[in-house]
């Protein structure tokens, strides 16, 4: 919209317009003033029937197993390991069971509610809570926060306030381990905003970039039923870079141990999409 201002001493009307940047906020706000989708009961009782390969029996293994052997280094025949944003316990549930004593942190009372109601859920301690501030011991082997979730986060802030709040619960020598995806900018053509990464029978997934100067995507999600019905959801996430966490952990006193492609321990790279890093905390 245009404010327009005379200056009558000298004759001639300025216009005063919004900028690029004005314009880029407000759309950037309108995301960011929705609430995580996860709070929502109808989302989180579909959150296991994602057809994502992060659940694949697979995946979860291996995620399992890495996770088991880093809290036993540090275990000294405690091995444990507080899960930040622990939803309905996919990698919890499975760890717990390698005899790892797990408790999980969660915003979302509708998320627990679903790994409460499934089997072995009862070796597991929850707490509702913000993982950037919520505290539930300080003398964890492992803390650990998967599948992109650091991104959940939407301000660089909340970001660092979640390093400083895992530093605060590891035992010297403990480890934090986050797995997330690399931003893939250089997969956009000049002047376009959006990148589809799943077109599936059951799911449509494009991320839209919404705020590059404050690293904002936007995550649409289309879940088409079998039955013919479908459900749309359109997450807010700030992305950050492998570079910029390290920043964030060393402002938290923790030290970049390994950074890995995947699960399995492959090579991290210039041509990777994802990273699973190990911080560890000195002593």
């Amino acid at each position: 919209m245009s404010c327009p201002a005379t200056e009558s001493n000298l004759g001639f009307e300025i216009s005063y317009k919004p900028t690029d940047r004005q314009a880029s906020l407000a759309a950037m706000n309108k995301w960011l003033d929705q609430p995580d989708a996860h709070m929502i009961p109808v989302v989180a009782a579909a959150y296991d029937s994602s057809t994502a390969i992060e659940f694949d029996p697979d995946v979860i293994g291996a995620t399992v197993d890495l996770l088991a052997e880093l809290a036993d280094l540090a275990g000294g025949g405690r091995a444990n390991a507080a899960e930040f944003a622990i939803g309905t316990g996919r990698i919890g549930l499975p760890l717990a069971a390698r005899g790892v004593a797990v408790h999980g942190i969660d915003a979302s009372e509708p998320m627990l509610a679903q790994l409460k109601a499934k089997p072995g859920a009862d070796a597991i301690g929850t707490t509702v809570g913000d993982m950037t501030e919520t505290a539930v011991g300080d003398d964890f082997a492992l803390v650990y926060l998967v599948y992109n979730t650091i991104m959940n986060l939407r301000s660089q802030d909340a970001q660092v306030a979640c390093f400083v709040n895992a530093a605060r619960h590891l035992r010297p020598g403990g480890r934090f381990v986050i797995e997330t995806m690399v931003p893939e900018l250089r997969r956009l053509s000049q002047g376009e905003t959006i990148l589809p990464f799943d077109v599936s029978p059951h799911h449509l997934g494009f991320d839209e970039y919404v705020d590059f100067a404050e690293q904002i995507l936007v995550s649409h999600h289309y879940h088409l039923a079998s039955d013919g019905t479908a459900r749309n959801s359109a997450p807010a996430f700030r992305y950050v870079w492998p570079s910029e966490l390290d920043l964030m952990a060393r402002l938290a006193g923790l030290e970049l141990e390994s950074r890995w492609g995947d699960w399995d321990r492959s090579p991290f790279t210039g041509d990777s999409t994802k990273h699973v890093s190990v911080w560890r905390k000195p002593g």
